[in-house]
């Protein structure tokens, strides 16, 4: 139960944060991925079957470009990079998430440690 309460929860999470990473620098699929287990310590362990429907779906949307390009090795990557309508649509869906995160730690009573708050009425 746990396990598919977490997948949803990052299925919802998955374009923003592969929306993120392009933005810092364009990039492949598969250093994506690596990127994505990175920064998150492991959390967020993504395959290509997620991922790169994920980005053909923001290349659709007109929120990224891809270009194949060669390597060293003579084989060819797919890149992506952010559209300026790509840029518009995180800064907007960033400050969404700002605002849901606060609310949804007001709700809970979650404090910025992560420890439940008591709630106390007067």
């Amino acid at each position: 139960m746990k396990r598919q309460y977490i997948e949803q929860l990052k299925k919802g999470l998955t374009e923003m944060a592969l929306l993120y990473l392009i933005n810092e620098v364009q990039t492949y699929g598969y250093n994506l991925i690596k990127e994505l287990e990175r920064r998150t310590t492991g959390y967020f362990r993504f395959k290509g079957g997620t991922i790169y429907p994920a980005l053909r779906r923001l290349e659709i949307k007109g929120l990224i470009k891809s270009r194949w390009q060669r390597t060293a090795r003579s084989h060819s990557r797919k890149y992506y990079r952010i559209t300026e309508q790509g840029k518009q649509f995180l800064a907007n869906r960033l400050a969404d998430w700002r605002d849901f995160s606060a609310t949804v730690t007001m709700l809970m009573g979650v404090s910025d440690t992560g420890k439940a708050v008591s709630s106390k009425t007067a």
